[in-house]
């Protein structure tokens, strides 16, 4: 079955609404911001800059840190900012998006648009000039990836959505590797699918506590046509991938020992969190039971350390 979610309007648009009065300059700059989504550029980085030092074998040099991390950060607000200009329809209908900046009006979709180009300009040619061609090849492929394979073709139409557009989202642990190496190995590329498989368990949490929100407006997200218990069983396949290839890391990159214990301990916990909800999911769509949310920040947690120990193992074990 297809599923065809509302088209965004026009950027000209003559009904659009329009703010009645102009918003305060401080609010006008935290809506910019807020375009970017920085909580997200907060992820984003956690794969990114522990990369750097997993490549580097220890600390990397602290000016291509630096000119990764604005990169990164402008490509990833890019990215974000003009997944807002396309949602904004869905986004003022949905209870986690309504405040974002566009549907408050405070910033049109025309000054949005420009701004998200504007800062994937600057992104590539800041990695392409301060890091390498390879670096922002990669980070313009995923904005590009991001924008046109998951928020116009996928998020709308498939409940593979989040699967196959979270690949996205996968790049900055090759952005990190090529920055320090200039070329691509088999290390990163066990990164990226830790990632991969992280993706649907992470987002599928968030999705059943907003699952309402999501079929209001026709983005078929697993939680919204499946039974929890589904989404539950789901979660914990896709966890058990993903603390296996975490693991594979060990022998592929030949870490000392701090990362396979880190990512062992991690990933029990990890696996516990997930059973624990798919079994309070069973013969039963309560949410004050199934608890979602718990999973989704266990989540967060799972990946940051993950990732701190990636960057830990070559400064303590080498």
């Amino acid at each position: 079955m297809t599923y065809v979610g509302h088209r965004a309007p026009a950027l000209s648009e003559p009904g659009a609404p329009r703010a009645t009065a102009p918003a305060p300059l401080r609010d006008v700059v935290a809506a910019y911001v807020g375009l970017t989504k920085p909580r997200v550029i907060e992820l984003l980085l956690l794969t990114t800059v522990p990369v750097m030092f997993f490549a580097a074998g220890g600390v990397p040099d602290l000016r291509l840190v630096l000119a990764t991390v604005v990169g990164g950060t402008l490509s990833a607000g890019s990215a974000s900012a003009l997944n807002c200009v396309y949602d904004r329809d869905i986004d003022e209908q949905m209870r986690r998006t309504r405040r974002r900046a566009i549907p408050r009006h405070i910033v049109t979709p025309r000054a949005a648009l420009t701004f998200g180009v504007v800062l994937g300009v600057l992104a590539t040619a800041i990695l392409y000039v301060w890091v390498n061609p390879l670096s922002a090849v990669l980070s313009l492929v995923a904005e590009c990836f991001y924008l046109f394979v998951y928020t116009m073709l996928l998020k709308r139409r498939t409940t593979q959505n989040i699967v196959w557009g979270g690949l996205a989202g996968c790049f900055p642990a090759l952005i990190g590797w090529t920055a320090v190496t200039d070329e691509l190995a088999w290390t990163p590329v066990v990164l990226f699918l830790v990632v991969f498989f992280w993706t649907p368990p992470h987002t599928w949490a968030l999705a059943l506590r907003y699952r309402e929100d999501y079929a209001g407006v026709d983005v078929p997200m697993l939680p919204v046509v499946a039974p929890a218990e589904v989404v539950g069983r789901q979660i914990v396949l896709y966890s058990w991938v993903m603390v296996a290839t975490s693991l594979l890391l060990w022998p592929v990159a030949h870490t000392g020992w701090v990362y396979p214990v880190v990512a062992v301990g991690l990933g029990a916990v990890f696996l516990v969190q997930a059973h624990r909800m798919w079994s309070r999911s069973r013969g039963t769509e309560d949410l004050g039971v199934i608890k979602p949310m718990t999973l989704f920040h266990a989540s967060n947690l799972y990946l940051s350390l993950l990732f701190v120990a990636v960057a830990l193992d070559p400064l303590l074990t080498r």
